[in-house]
């Protein structure tokens, strides 16, 4: 009998492993300790991946299939994979074992060296999920200095003939529409009412509770509105072409106190999980957007297209390129410890409030969020990215190291020294204000720098500058703001510093 391996992410349906019979095969998967506790999970993030486990394995089993499922608390999970699988293999008297590739460096090792002391046959096959191989992306940059998503992008519009009049020119006579879609929501146009899903979940969140694993943020029984089916995954793809896709590009964005949404899909954790496919997914909004294309700008759709087909793609691939020495770079040599406000939301500062709390609550953010607000903060504050890593991995329902790390250690964190990133993404409170609402009603003033009262991104933004500049100074992408650092006051940085500094050293006075 062959075992076949299915980790809490590999929920793929159309996989070719469901073309085959259902006679001597056996499908294995479960809820262990080992993935809840290597780090400290969202409520929500477990709840939504052992829910899509159990419905996935309740697919298989009205597809005939033979599976094996462990829950949590199943008192023959050895709380191990490896522990698992060699008991499984003897019970059963397996003959091969076959496992789809991780996707997660850990898992990768994990069962690479389990494989190499097995006497049965073994095989590993591709997920065949993704748009390109682990090593496309270092193939296509082989022998560059710099790697540059924009290129890789423009490669893989051309490789799958998406948005292209031909071979060689982009529909709407422009690759990138970035320039389009950085409007800050005012209340207008309106935001329809999310799709809802009706996911009851009681009995889990009571079992993972009864099984004491310790987990971070909130969880609303009567309202949880994650996609954990094909079939609702599908349901919020749909949504999301018929009522958001409309103004996705133009306010993705934006950030706003009374909307967590805005106009973002919410598909990221079924992409991750697998339960979509990328190409599903693109093909789908590009068809529905040439059937209103008197109502919907090209603009909106390649925004999407790219965030898809460019950076998860390129993210993927940076990791497996990087890898294992990726997880403990630090380039900038920061030290300082995560904030306790980032555990609990409360926070003077009204952007972190907000953006944190959403984390806490609904176990989502979205890029900007992510990137200007709680990474911004964090990196200005000089945090280890290991702190910042840690936050991220457990926060985000969506978040899976592959895709985590490059984004936080690389694109927020810019621990990599330029990997991922051409420059730090770090701004002063003016950025945040520009993009949202946060700043009105905030305890502190964006306009003001050193007082008392003054909005602390201000302070940090040029004490960063200041203590970073070394590392700086050959990134021409830097040296406008570099030069004004050195035409400032010295007094005038001297009392930027000495806010900063205290900032830093006293952060949850803030």
């Amino acid at each position: 009998m062959i075992l076949r391996l299915l980790l809490g992410d590999q929920l793929n349906q159309k996989h070719s492993w469901y073309t085959d019979g259902t006679e001597d095969v056996c499908y294995f998967m479960a809820e262990m300790r080992q993935e809840t506790d290597y780090t400290k999970h969202h409520i929500q993030k477990i709840v939504a991946f052992f829910k899509s486990m159990q419905n996935f394995a309740d697919w298989l089993q009205n597809q005939k299939y033979q599976i094996t499922y462990y829950k949590l608390d199943d008192p023959e999970n050895q709380q191990d994979l490896i522990l698992n699988l060699k008991k499984i293999i003897k019970e059963k008297n397996i003959t091969k074992f076959e496992y789809q590739l991780p996707d997660e460096y850990r898992l990768d090792k994990q069962l690479a060296e389990f494989c190499s002391t097995l006497s049965i046959e073994f095989e590993a096959f591709d997920t065949e999920h993704f748009l390109t191989t682990r090593t496309d992306l270092a193939i296509f940059f082989k022998g560059k200095k710099q790697y540059t998503m924009e290129y890789f992008y423009r490669n893989m519009r051309k490789q799958y003939d998406i948005m292209m009049i031909t071979k060689k020119d982009p529909e709407g006579g422009k690759w990138n529409f970035d320039q389009s879609n950085r409007k800050k929501w005012k209340g207008d146009p309106p935001i329809p009412i999310e799709e809802t899903i009706k996911n009851d979940i009681n009995g889990i969140v009571d079992y993972i509770k009864k099984c004491e694993v310790k987990t971070i943020g909130n969880i609303d029984v009567r309202h949880f509105n994650w996609p954990t089916s094909r079939q609702e995954s599908l349901s919020i793809l749909t949504y999301f072409c018929e009522h958001l896709l409309i103004h996705f590009g133009d306010y993705q964005d934006a950030m706003h106190s009374d909307e967590k949404y805005l106009f973002h899909s919410r598909l990221s954790f079924a992409m991750n999980s697998k339960m979509l496919h990328p190409l599903e997914v693109i093909e789908t909004v590009i068809q529905y957007w040439r059937a209103h294309q008197e109502d919907i700008q090209i603009s909106q759709v390649e925004g999407f297209v790219r965030q898809i087909l460019g950076w998860r793609e390129y993210m993927r691939g940076i990791y497996w390129m990087k890898m294992p020495e990726y997880q403990n770079i630090n380039v900038l040599e920061n030290q300082n410890s995560l904030p306790d406000f980032y555990w609990t939301g409360k926070t003077k500062m009204n952007c972190l409030h907000h953006a944190i709390q959403q984390s806490l609550d609904h176990a989502y953010a979205h890029h900007i969020q992510r990137l200007m607000v709680t990474g911004n903060y964090a990196l200005l504050t000089q945090t280890h990215p290991d702190e910042v890593d840690q936050w991220y991995l457990g926060i985000y329902i969506d978040a899976i190291e592959w895709v985590e790390i490059t984004n936080t250690r690389g694109m927020s964190q810019f621990a990599d020294g330029g990997i991922v990133a051409t420059k730090p993404y770090v701004s002063s409170g003016s950025y945040i204000n520009k993009m949202s609402n946060y700043c009105k009603g905030c305890h502190y003033k964006v306009a003001k720098k050193t007082e008392d009262d003054a909005c602390p991104f201000n302070a940090l933004y040029w004490n960063f500058l200041d203590d970073k500049q070394e590392y700086f100074k050959n990134n021409q992408r830097m040296s406008m703001m570099l030069n004004l650092l050195h035409k400032m006051d010295k007094k005038k940085l001297e009392a930027l510093k000495e806010r900063a500094n205290h900032i830093i050293n006293a952060p949850n006075e803030y």
